[in-house]
C-alpha cells in the first residue's frame, strides 16, 4: 500500500515521485501534492482535474482550475466561478464566488462578487451574516476578521466575536495566544484580547514552545518567552 504521506513532486512539477521513483507514467504542466484519501490535483494542456495515486482521473468534468482537498472538499473554478466540489467532481452547492479557499476546521473562506469575505459550512450556507473587508481560517474554533475600515478582531465558529478587543492587525491563536498590532507596534494577546505585556515590537512571531521570536523597536534581535523572559539572540537576559 502506498503511504501518501511519503509521495512527493518532482523537481520540474510535471510528476509525482514515491521511494525516488515516478509514481505514475504521464506527465502534467502542473501538480499539486497528494492529499487523503489519496487524491492530488493536476494541470495538463488542456484543463484542470484530480487524480488518483495511479495519475488516473477520478472523475470525468474538468475545469479551469483545481486545488486539494481538505476534509474530502476542493476548490475548483470552471467558466461559472469559483466553488467546492465532492470527489466525484460534482458542485457541493448551487453559488458562485470570484474567490474560495480550503475548508478548515469544516469552514472555508469565500469572497463573494462585492469583493466582501465570509465563511461558509460544506453546505455552501453562509456561518454568519457579517460581511468582512477580509476573513482569514479557522484555527482552535477562532477565525481573524478585518473590516473595511482597517481594523481587526477574532470571531468564532458562528461569527461572534471572540474577545470584542479591535487592532491594526492580528493573526491566528495558537496555543491561547496571538499576535496583534497597535498604533504603538506588535505584542502577543490572550483569549480575552489583553495583551501580555506592554513592550511593543517592530514585528513578532507567534510563540512556539514558549517562545516568541521578536524584533525591538530599535532593531535588536530578541526571543520572548510566555511568562515575560526576553534574551537577546545568542545572548544574556537583558
Amino acid at each position: 500500500m502506498i503511504d501518501i504521506s511519503k509521495i512527493r513532486i518532482s523537481p520540474d512539477n510535471t510528476h509525482h515521485i514515491y521511494d525516488g521513483k515516478p509514481l505514475y507514467s504521464k506527465r502534467f504542466v502542473r501538480v499539486m501534492s497528494y492529499h487523503q484519501p489519496g487524491i492530488a490535483a493536476v494541470q495538463d494542456d488542456v484543463a484542470a482535474y484530480h487524480i488518483d495515486v495511479k495519475g488516473a482521473p477520478i472523475y470525468k468534468q474538468r475545469f479551469i482550475k483545481a486545488f486539494g482537498f481538505y476534509e474530502g472538499i476542493a476548490a475548483a473554478q470552471d467558466d461559472t466561478g469559483y466553488y467546492h466540489i465532492d470527489i466525484k467532481g460534482n458542485p457541493r452547492y448551487p453559488e458562485r464566488y470570484s474567490w474560495v479557499g480550503n475548508f478548515q476546521e469544516g469552514l472555508c473562506v469565500v469572497r463573494d462578487n462585492d469583493n466582501k469575505y465570509i465563511h461558509i459550512r460544506p453546505d455552501g450556507r453562509p456561518a454568519y451574516k457579517e460581511r468582512y473587508a477580509y476573513v482569514g481560517d479557522y484555527k482552535y474554533g477562532i477565525a481573524c476578521v478585518y473590516t473595511s475600515n482597517g481594523m481587526a478582531s477574532h470571531i468564532d465558529g458562528n461569527g461572534e466575536l471572540t474577545h470584542g478587543k479591535w487592532f491594526l492587525e492580528c493573526g491566528n491563536y495558537h496555543k491561547g495566544y496571538a499576535t496583534a498590532r497597535d498604533q504603538s507596534g506588535y505584542f502577543h494577546i490572550d483569549l480575552k484580547g489583553i495583551p501580555l505585556y506592554e513592550e511593543r515590537y517592530q514585528w513578532i512571531e507567534p510563540f512556539y514552545n514558549g517562545v516568541a521570536y521578536c524584533k525591538t523597536m530599535d532593531g535588536m534581535l530578541v526571543t520572548r518567552t510566555e511568562d515575560g523572559t526576553v534574551m537577546q539572540i545568542g545572548g544574556e537576559p537583558l
